[in-house]
């Protein structure tokens, strides 16, 4: 049976109970989790807003946005194989991920000013929102990661990823798939669709944590708990500021 299946691709079948510990004091806690996922969430709020105040005085953030996109996408990957690191790369990776959304952020907030005015702010509310109403409907039993409920979960994940990479490949041809940036009725539902299944993401990650706490992993297995709820975290807070996009692309 998968005790610990995600569609986060940072937390997947079995990772926290091949890192199971017996008889130790040192073992994942929840407590411990979201302190670090605090202190993470903080690290990328200051570089976000670093980023955000050098591209307000004048200062091209592009090549900055680039590389620290390259560079969160191989702390990733080195972590999810090395996640005794997680004290040291799951902070790096706040830190990328913070100049990254800074950047991007920005850009939005600048392109959308007439449109709709406070679109960032808007994406972060309704990221946390959504962030406090999973978990509330986690913690309450009203959504339960079952077996099948994650088998759909991660499908339809790994449906947009695959979406997703073959949009980037064809991009370089000059050909864009539609749907992604489409303020259309389908590009909206569109985005909708993919709002709610990073949504559903987060219930399966509060449950791999739990399930890590439940099975004793080491105590180093907070980070990387943490580190794959900002993975989440982030891909949400984009999908909401591309969708709040679409909608203001419409008027």
């Amino acid at each position: 049976m998968d005790l610990f299946k995600s569609g986060n691709p940072t937390l997947r079948d079995k990772i926290f109970e091949s890192s199971a510990v017996v008889d130790s004091t040192e073992v994942m806690t929840e407590k411990g989790t979201l302190n670090k996922f605090g202190i993470m969430l903080l690290l990328l709020l200051a570089a976000a807003s670093l980023t955000w105040k050098a591209a307000n005085d004048g200062v091209n953030v592009v090549p900055w946005m680039i590389g620290s996109l390259i560079i969160g996408f191989v702390l990733a990957l080195v972590l999810m194989f090395q996640k005794k690191w997680g004290a040291v790369l799951a902070p790096l990776y706040a830190l990328a991920e913070g100049v990254f959304l800074g950047a991007i952020s920005n850009y939005y907030n600048w392109a959308f000013a007439k449109q709709a005015p406070g679109i960032v702010m808007q994406a972060v509310g309704l990221t946390f929102g959504v962030v406090i109403a999973m978990f509330i409907l986690y913690r309450t039993g009203i959504i339960k990661a079952t077996q099948k409920f994650k088998a759909i979960v991660v499908t339809a994940t790994a449906g947009i990823a695959l979406f997703y990479g073959l949009a980037i490949i064809l991009r370089f041809f000059g050909v864009q798939m539609p749907l992604i940036h489409e303020s259309t009725t389908m590009g909206i539902v569109f985005s909708l669709v993919v709002v709610a299944i990073a949504a559903l993401n987060l219930i399966l990650d509060f449950d791999m944590i739990e399930q890590g706490v439940k099975y004793g992993a080491p105590k180093y297995m907070e980070w990387y708990g943490a580190f794959g709820l900002l993975v989440t975290l982030v891909w949400l807070y984009l999908e909401i500021l591309r969708l709040l996009s679409k909608f203001a692309g419409r008027k």
